[in-house]
C-alpha cells in the first residue's frame, strides 16, 4: 500500500478569485471527484459561502478570506463532503428538507460511510483517523425554502430547489451577473442519483428546470466551472443516458 503524504493545516486550503466577486475555495489535495467547491461571494453588509467542504482542517483558520466579516454559511445539500466545517459558523442556512441531517449528521446520513475513506485523498490532512472521522452537528439557525432571497446588502441570490441528487439540494441564483451556483445537482463529471435518498425522477425535473434560466456561469459542487453550452451538454447526456435506461421522462 502506498503511504500517502501528511499536509499541514497550513497547506491544506487553496483559494482561487474567479469572475464577478466569487472565490472558490477547496481541498486541493482531495482527488477531484470528492473535492468539494466552496463558494465564497463578498457583499456589501455580508459574505455569503456555499459549502464548507470535508471540515478535517478548521476552515475559518486557515482561510482569511473568512475573517473580519459577517458571512451567511448555506449548505447546498447535507453529504458530508459539503458541511464539515458548518459548525464554524453562528449563521446557518439549509433547505427544510435536509435540516435533520444538518443537526445529526451521522455518517450512513452524510453518506461518509460510503466515501470517508483514505481513498479520497492523494494526500492526508494531518491527524486524519478514517474510523473516526465524523462531521460535527451544525444546527441551522435558518431553513430554506424554495425561491428564498438570499441579500447580501449589494447581491442577491434566489434559492433554487433541485432535489435529485438528495432531497434538500439547492442551487443559487444571481440573476444580474446570470450566475448559478448549482451544488451536487450538475457539474462537470459524474452526475450522482443512486445515493440513498436521490431520486432520479427528481433530478430529471431539476436539471430541466435550470436549463430553463439565462444561465451564462455555472460554479458546481466539484470539478471546474463552465458556460452556458457545457450546461446543456451535460443535461442532454444525462438526460439521454436516462432514456438509454428506459426510464420515463416528463
Amino acid at each position: 500500500m502506498v503511504q500517502l503524504a501528511v499536509i499541514e493545516p497550513s497547506r491544506w486550503y487553496e483559494t482561487r478569485l474567479q469572475a464577478d466577486g466569487i472565490t472558490l475555495i477547496h481541498e486541493p489535495w482531495i482527488k477531484p471527484f470528492y473535492r468539494c467547491n466552496m463558494w465564497h461571494v463578498r457583499g456589501r453588509d455580508r459574505d455569503l459561502l456555499l459549502d464548507t467542504g470535508l471540515g478535517a482542517v478548521p476552515l475559518r483558520r486557515h482561510v482569511a478570506l473568512l475573517t473580519g466579516r459577517p458571512i451567511l454559511c448555506v449548505a447546498s445539500h447535507t453529504h458530508f463532503d459539503h458541511i464539515g466545517g458548518h459548525h464554524e459558523f453562528a449563521d446557518r442556512c439549509v433547505h427544510c428538507a435536509e435540516a435533520a441531517i444538518l443537526a445529526d449528521p451521522r455518517p450512513a446520513l452524510t453518506v461518509a460511510d460510503r466515501y470517508a475513506t483514505e481513498d479520497m485523498f492523494d494526500a492526508l490532512p494531518e491527524g486524519w483517523d478514517t474510523a473516526g472521522y465524523r462531521v460535527t452537528a451544525a444546527p441551522a439557525g435558518h431553513l430554506l425554502q424554495d425561491g428564498d432571497i438570499l441579500d447580501l446588502g449589494d447581491r442577491a441570490f434566489e434559492v433554487i430547489h433541485t432535489p435529485g441528487h438528495s432531497p434538500g439540494g439547492i442551487a443559487l441564483w444571481e440573476a444580474k451577473t446570470a450566475t448559478l451556483l448549482a451544488g451536487d445537482i450538475v457539474y462537470d463529471g459524474p452526475l450522482i442519483d443512486d445515493a440513498y435518498h436521490s431520486n432520479p425522477d427528481d433530478y430529471v425535473a431539476s436539471l430541466e428546470r435550470l436549463l430553463r434560466l439565462p444561465v451564462e456561469t455555472v460554479h458546481g459542487g466539484h470539478f471546474p466551472s463552465f458556460g452556458r453550452a457545457r450546461l446543456d451538454a451535460i443535461v442532454r447526456d444525462y438526460l439521454a443516458g436516462r432514456r438509454k435506461a428506459g426510464c420515463h421522462l416528463g
